[in-house]
């Protein structure tokens, strides 16, 4: 049986929208991180990521964290990959070619969009914050640019099919959906990242997330 720690309110997000595609059972563990308590060691406080018995799963302290019998994994990209390939079905990859083009676009995802895409979401208001949303765009546009040209004549990034690649992208760009202008620079991404998100199991895992207390 599938474990899976941490709050909808986190990357945890990624696994918990492939494991709603799938419909496949898992037991969740809602792991909170430490810093959103006020006094995550105090008697009765919520599991969190600080916590001992969490501590003992990821000694990093950090979620999401995934545990399938003796299995253990600790970053959210990797997990969604692991539970494609094993219990995805066409979310995962056909043959040894798609297995290296999804864990190309996880490594796409991580490196050259979510640092900025965060930086986007994170930004203090103000003309601060305006002068770092103006940065980040910047580096944005070269990998939007990317995935806009790859998704010409295409509904999705690997094998003609919504996969585990949709999945891993798509959650690291949302982080720069606020700034709409720019993603609208970019009609290819946007078409696909609309498609995505409209998906059935995408709204499942964002009830989730919206339930949660920030």
């Amino acid at each position: 049986m599938i474990t899976l720690y941490g709050v909808y309110r986190s990357r945890a997000t990624r696994p918990l929208w492939l494991l709603h595609e799938t419909g496949t059972p898992f037991t969740h563990v809602p792991v909170i991180q430490a810093y959103r308590l006020q006094d995550p060691a105090a008697p009765g406080a919520q599991i969190n990521t600080a916590s001992p018995e969490f501590l003992k799963v990821n000694p990093q302290g950090q979620i999401p964290a995934m545990q399938d019998g003796d299995l253990i994994l600790t970053e959210s990209l990797a997990i969604s990959l692991y539970l494609a390939r094993r219990y995805g079905g066409a979310l995962g990859p056909a043959d040894d070619a798609e297995t290296a083009q999804m864990e190309q676009w996880a490594l796409f995802a991580a490196t050259a969009v979510e640092g900025p895409a965060l930086e986007i979401l994170q930004a203090p208001s103000g003309a601060t914050g305006e002068g770092i949303v103006k940065i980040a765009a910047e580096k944005l546009r070269r990998p939007l640019g990317r995935l806009n040209a790859h998704l010409a004549g295409r509904d999705w990034l690997v094998g003609d099919r919504f996969t585990v690649a949709d999945i891993n992208t798509a959650e690291c760009l949302r982080y720069a959906q606020g700034q709409a202008a720019l993603i609208a620079e970019f009609p290819e991404v946007e078409r696909w990242l609309k498609a995505a998100q409209s998906r059935p199991a995408f709204r499942k895992m964002w009830e989730g997330r919206l339930a949660e207390p920030e």
